[in-house]
């Protein structure tokens, strides 16, 4: 079993940035893939970016060159930097690791 917390979510203006954090806890193996997902109100569940335990980043492109995914040394906390929000950003963002699930944290950009 794999505990992930998620953290960083807010009220942002249009141009704002925020990072979210995700901590892995638990039965964690060196091989995997953790991500961020992202739901909006009506919408279904969309990857926004992902990393492997290679370095192996993926993005959507509609974040490309907007956001960033990392990792710290450890493995078992990932970051996603997001730059220049958009109202269009806000959803519900979930954390992911292999088939575990965060509860969500939610991020709100004003126009």
């Amino acid at each position: 079993q794999v505990q992930l917390v998620e953290s960083g979510g807010g009220l942002v203006q249009a141009g704002g940035s925020l990072r979210l954090s995700c901590a892995a806890s638990g039965r964690i193996f060196s091989i995997y893939v953790m991500g961020w997902y992202r739901q909006a109100p009506g919408k279904q569940r969309e990857l926004v970016a992902s990393i492997t335990n290679t370095g192996f980043t993926t993005y959507a492109d509609s974040v490309k060159g907007r956001f960033t995914i990392s990792r710290d040394n450890s493995e078992t906390t990932v970051y996603l930097q997001m730059n220049s929000l958009k109202p269009e950003d806000t959803a519900i963002y979930y954390c992911n690791r292999d088939v575990y699930w965060g509860q969500g944290t939610q991020v709100t950009v004003s126009s």
